[in-house]
């Protein structure tokens, strides 16, 4: 499959496994949109971008760097959010370089 298309695809995947916990504690529609579409961005990023990493830590480089702006948002209210946001991102985007590298031509 073509890395691009597989990259967003997967990049819904992501971003639905990282809603549904949102969802389930009823966190407000924007934050659930803002999850979801970053995992879009971070997959399309992931799979079109040449980096000389292996797909885990290259999904979690750019992950991480994705995520920088929204840090600054979220740690300003709620400094204690951005620890399971780090450790969820670090997983998915993970599980996304390496699923990207694997699967993609």
């Amino acid at each position: 499959m073509n890395k691009i298309k597989l990259g967003i695809i997967l990049g819904i995947v992501a971003g639905s496994i990282d809603v549904v916990p949102m969802i389930v504690q009823e966190f407000t529609w924007d934050a659930n949109i803002s999850a979801f579409t970053f995992w879009v961005i971070a997959g399309f990023f992931i799979s079109s971008t040449e980096l000389n990493l292996k797909g885990p830590v290259k999904g979690v480089t750019i992950s991480l760097i994705l995520l920088i702006p929204l840090a600054f948002i979220i740690g300003w209210h709620e400094p204690a959010a951005l620890i399971p946001i780090t450790i969820m991102n670090v997983i998915l985007g993970a599980l996304l370089g390496y699923f990207i590298d694997r699967f993609g031509e």
